[in-house]
């Protein structure tokens, strides 16, 4: 049985919080095509990283970036989730509450693709002398 806000947590349980939060992310990638859509991007972009020598700023900004895209994802989902579970046939409210967290999903990734393409640029322009 999961833990609710009324039951004292003790620190002894802290891995089991980190079990069920990796449990749920596993979830994500293995549920959701956009989130490995997203995975691939996330190795492209590190290994650009790597070849471009990112500076530790830009660094923390694409982890950052990063990050921001995958949360959005596992929240998307879970919106998902809890509308198949709480109105399981078609409503115009499920409608809008899904493709509403859909819709920030897409604005995650369109502020990591300029995230990405700023930093690039930045880096490429720095090593030809621009």
């Amino acid at each position: 049985m999961r833990e609710t806000s009324d039951t004292p947590q003790k620190l002894t349980d802290l891995p089991k919080a980190f079990f069920h939060a990796g449990e749920g992310l596993l979830h994500v990638v293995k549920s959701q095509r956009n989130a490995r859509i997203h995975g691939v991007l996330t190795g492209v972009a590190l290994t650009l990283a790597l070849w471009l020598g990112l500076s530790a700023i830009q660094w923390a900004i694409l982890m950052l970036t990063i990050g921001f895209v995958f949360a959005t994802e596992a929240i998307n989902t879970a919106i998902e989730a809890t509308i198949d579970l709480v109105s399981p046939d078609t409503h115009p409210l499920a409608k809008i509450a899904k493709d509403a967290a859909a819709g920030a999903v897409l604005v995650a990734a369109f502020s990591a693709v300029a995230v990405a393409v700023v930093l690039v640029i930045h880096r490429l322009a720095n090593l030809l002398g621009m």
